[in-house]
């Protein structure tokens, strides 16, 4: 067993880096993208269940449709980078729990917001929108994916997990586990590399949508703020670190993204169910 996963671990590295069409970037893609997104609406369904059960999900009305409004415009803009994106099931989500600061996007474009976001950093839509359009982004870019991918190798390499031929095939193997490789990739934290990626295209979506880029400032700052208080859950720094200069590139970034955001035509919508789980 161990030999076979060493095997399919080299030959996973030697064929598994694939170029990302947005990016550019050669990615690490162990899993491929379908069964990304059915694993990843899987994991969405065991993590939400309890939530739900617990009637924290989607308790304030008024909020869930406020994020619904802007993820609507930012979903519209995502699809013309990714086009087969549009076919995709996006659906928003705002979980009740006011000390938790988070927010994420699983491949298939499964979103949640916590409401401790919004609450504790007393949240501007415009701030909204730039924390959802870099996590839509991680999902446009693969990220999600590429982190799937690390949790399996980690899976594989660690608990030596099983593998064998059956009748739902991906290159005559079928890996077992993936569902828990989609939770695992929320907890792991992105690369520079991807954190950058998805700051430039999450800040150039929200401003095609009509969303202020200098938002992304003011919303880094409250973060930062926010971060050094002890009674804080503050979750999204533990995967999406914020040095200093990660500040100084989106100031750069703003100014760069201005014209997006003047330009006054009108703003589509794409459609994002919300309460569906």
């Amino acid at each position: 067993m161990k030999k076979i996963i060493s095997i399919f671990l080299v030959c996973a590295v030697l064929v598994g880096c694939k170029s990302n069409p947005i990016s550019g970037r050669a990615q690490f893609m162990l899993v491929p993208e379908n069964m990304a997104i059915s694993e990843s609406n899987k994991a969405y369904k065991a993590m939400l269940t309890p939530i739900k059960k617990d009637g924290k999900l989607n308790a304030d009305p008024d909020m869930l449709e406020r994020v619904k409004t802007i993820t609507s415009r930012l979903v519209a803009q995502a699809v013309i980078y990714r086009p087969d994106a549009a076919n995709w099931n996006w659906s928003v989500q705002v979980i009740d729990e006011p000390e938790i600061i988070n927010a994420w996007c699983m491949a298939g474009g499964r979103m949640a917001i916590y409401s401790g976001l919004i609450l504790k950093l007393e949240a501007t839509d415009d701030e909204i929108a730039q924390v959802m359009g870099h996590e839509i982004s991680h999902a446009l870019l693969s990220h999600t994916r590429e982190r799937m991918s690390r949790a399996l190798a980690m899976q594989l390499g660690i608990t030596a997990m099983s593998i064998a031929v059956s009748d739902e095939k991906y290159g005559g193997i079928a890996i077992q586990g993936t569902a828990m490789a989609a939770i695992i990739a929320l907890e792991l934290p992105n690369s520079r590399t991807a954190e950058s990626e998805s700051d430039r295209l999450g800040i150039e979506i929200a401003a095609k949508a009509g969303f202020d880029p200098k938002a992304a400032v003011t919303l880094w700052k409250k973060m930062a703020d926010e971060s050094g208080q002890k009674d804080s859950r503050f979750d999204f720094l533990s995967t999406h670190p914020a040095p200093v200069k990660r500040m100084e590139e989106l100031e750069i970034l703003t100014q760069a993204m201005m014209p997006y955001y003047e330009d006054m035509s009108p703003k589509p919508v794409h459609p994002v169910s919300a309460g569906d789980i």
